[in-house]
């Protein structure tokens, strides 16, 4: 029998609704569940059971009396520890921040709270979110559910571990180059990258955006209802719109007539794996056998682009990080205090060398993406890598070589999603990438839901390991 834990979103607020089982016995499911992975996963921060516990009563009240408060009433989620909640610090993952209580929640929390989510905890990160790794000098080292050896990616490592494991359907990440698509690909999760400004933000900034992570995108698309509500404190929220999130639905015969473009090649970083190649190419040939159109494109990411985006961050962090005494200084991770501080030697001219890249990505990638309905690609080009390391390359000077094919789409406010395709010679997951035109959200959660048919059964989530 499935457990509690194990549903769906919508399996669980059915039941609800039905009265065969009640939003405290999916809680105390959930939690059960977190305490049998947790001590390996170290996927939660602020992991408050009796306060998850209150929030479940008061929803089993609503149910009990017919008046659930909104489409995700009782249902138990996890937000980033970046995400500010009111009353709770936000350490940013790294142990140099000061653990100020939050005045209010960010519009993510607000938007899940007043929708009737059940919070469970809080997820981990690593230092600042500037690593696609679960190494944190605040959080205790993040693993990966399919292979504890392997890290979940990140920045938004913890809500990646915990959708795969099981803490519960809904869990939302932020992505500013990758940070929820990378852990999605490596947890073998979904997750959507939304338009910029879809889901509002605070603080907001350029290619910072909230996403959806979950096992379906079905439960993604329930989750948009709520979290793509505007919000004045993000200055780029998008106006309102009544997007009727219930239509991702459909077959693969949806899929006819699409032109999709095919990327293996992203210009430059890491070479693609071939297993992750064969797995992209092998999802590719399913769309296209349902009726879309496969067109090879040509890498348009160049080296000076992905280089000048690093730089400019390194500058924008080593800046931060001056503003820190020396003693909270000491306490970064080593790897981003080293990777910030090469940024000392930088003058003016290349620095705005740097900032200028970020436009120039924008421009190359909308106009590579003209010709497309929608873009397909590795979300990255490896598997998962050992948890320990910081970033694949362990390389302060070369940190971002795995993030060529997600970042484009973080400058040109493209939305694009995760969706797992595979898994590669040592059973590790592996993520399809689809980008769609700006603003056109609702239709990449429609392919990916198509693809979701035409993939076939998945493998068993992984399990805890025997106590």
């Amino acid at each position: 029998m499935t457990g509690l834990h194990e549903l769906s979103a919508r399996e669980l607020l059915a039941g609800y609704r039905a009265r065969s089982f009640s939003p405290v016995e999916a809680t105390r499911a959930v939690l059960a569940h977190i305490e049998r992975w947790e001590t390996q996963l170290h996927a939660t921060w602020l992991l408050r059971p009796e306060a998850a516990l209150a929030q479940a009563r008061a929803s089993e009240a609503r149910w009990l009396r017919g008046a659930p408060c909104g489409p995700l009433d009782g249902v138990p989620a996890t937000l980033k520890d970046n995400i500010a909640t009111a009353g709770d610090p936000t350490p940013l993952g790294t142990a140099a921040t000061d653990l100020v209580p939050a005045a209010q929640d960010a519009p993510p929390a607000a938007r899940l709270a007043e929708a009737g989510a059940v919070l469970v905890a809080k997820t981990t990160m690593p230092d600042f979110g500037m690593l696609s790794s679960g190494l944190s000098s605040f959080h205790a080292l993040a693993r990966n559910p399919w292979d504890l050896s392997r890290g979940p990616g990140g920045s938004s490592s913890g809500a990646g571990a915990a959708a795969a494991a099981g803490y519960g359907p809904l869990h939302v990440g932020t992505d500013i180059g990758g940070s929820v698509r990378l852990p999605a690909s490596w947890c073998g999760i979904f997750t959507l990258k939304p338009s910029l400004g879809r889901i509002p933000i605070d603080p907001p900034y350029t290619g910072r955006a909230a996403g959806p992570m979950t096992r379906s995108v079905g439960d993604a698309a329930l989750m948009m209802q709520a979290l793509s509500r505007p919000d004045a404190r993000d200055s780029m929220s998008l106006p309102a719109q009544a997007i009727d999130w219930e239509g991702y639905t459909g077959g693969p015969e949806s899929l006819r007539g699409l032109r999709l473009g095919l990327l293996l090649d992203a210009g430059c970083g890491l070479p693609v794996q071939g297993d992750v190649r064969a797995a992209v190419q092998a999802a590719a040939q399913l769309l296209e056998q349902a009726g879309a159109t496969i067109v090879p494109m040509r890498p348009f990411l160049t080296r000076a682009m992905l280089d000048g985006m690093d730089h400019f961050w390194r500058m924008r962090s080593y800046m931060d990080l001056r503003l820190l005494a020396p003693e909270r200084q000491a306490r970064v991770l080593p790897f981003i205090r080293d990777w910030a501080m090469s940024a000392a030697a930088f003058d003016a001219a290349h620095v705005y060398e740097a900032s200028q890249q970020f436009h120039a990505t924008r421009v190359a990638t909308v106009r590579a993406c003209a010709p497309f309905d929608y873009v397909l690609s590795p979300v990255a080009p490896i598997t998962a890598f050992a948890a320990e390391l910081p970033a694949p390359t362990n390389d302060p000077l070369r940190p971002l070589e795995h993030i060529a094919f997600t970042v484009p789409y973080n400058m040109s406010e493209q939305p694009a999603a995760s969706v797992n395709c595979g898994f590669g010679s040592t059973g590790l997951p592996i993520g399809l990438q689809i980008a769609g035109q700006r603003f056109d959200d609702l239709g990449v959660l429609r392919v990916a839901h198509a693809f979701e048919q035409l993939r076939g059964p998945q493998r068993p989530w992984p399990q805890p390991p025997p106590a």
